[in-house]
């Protein structure tokens, strides 16, 4: 392919320049350079593609699907779906989980049912998480089309305090007894009024969850 013609203002180009030392290199330094470059250009594709949201995506009886951004996946805790995380240090820093819910029989409606099953709930997270201290509960909305109820709470994990945000959803439409609860634990500082996953890698997975 013929090279684009070039005002004589704007040369010599830096090909030009550099040809005389490329043609008396030894054929050695060649090769050492054109790896090097192949080396450059594989690591800049990888920062970018680090720069995208990945996904996940769940089928079965409870199909659902969430992005993330800053998380990595990991092995999932005992009978729960998945989960990503983020440590350093060897402690942790945020995960993100999702496993089963089941709600038992119930009459009315099941934003009646949700605060029952969360005390439930409550007592087995006092029970699992050393120096457990409850902060909170109530409904939440994650996004346009799906709310649930969420249990607020911090613990010890790894020798400092984490804040967890639990949150219980199902299926939009009629009234249903199985869903998901979406577990989120982070070193960062969280309240009632600024809880876990309103900011940072968190807050992706938890506003792009949908069933379905």
């Amino acid at each position: 392919m013929a090279a684009v013609p070039l005002k004589p203002q704007y040369g010599p180009t830096l090909g030009r320049l550099l040809e005389p030392r490329w043609r008396s290199a030894s054929p050695m330094v060649r090769r050492s350079l054109t790896v090097a470059g192949i080396g450059l250009c594989v690591l800049a594709i990888v920062a970018v593609l680090m720069q995208l949201d990945a996904s996940y995506s769940h089928g079965g009886r409870m199909p659902f699907g969430f992005k993330y951004r800053g998380l990595y996946r990991t092995a999932p805790d005992p009978g729960g779906y998945v989960k990503v995380a983020h440590s350093s240090d060897g402690r942790l820093d945020s995960s993100y989980a999702v496993a089963p819910l089941t709600l038992g029989s119930y009459a009315g409606s099941v934003t009646g049912e949700l605060p029952i099953f969360a005390a439930g709930y409550t007592a087995r997270l006092a029970a699992r998480f050393p120096d457990f201290r409850f902060e909170g509960e109530g409904k939440t909305r994650i996004s346009s089309t799906l709310a649930g109820y969420q249990v607020l709470y911090s613990a010890r994990i790894g020798g400092r305090t984490i804040y967890g945000r639990d949150v219980m959803l199902l299926p939009p439409g009629r009234e249903k007894r199985e869903g998901v609860v979406v577990e989120m634990l982070s070193k960062e500082p969280a309240s009632v009024s600024n809880p876990v996953a309103s900011s940072g890698v968190l807050e992706t997975p938890l506003k792009t969850f949908a069933f379905g």
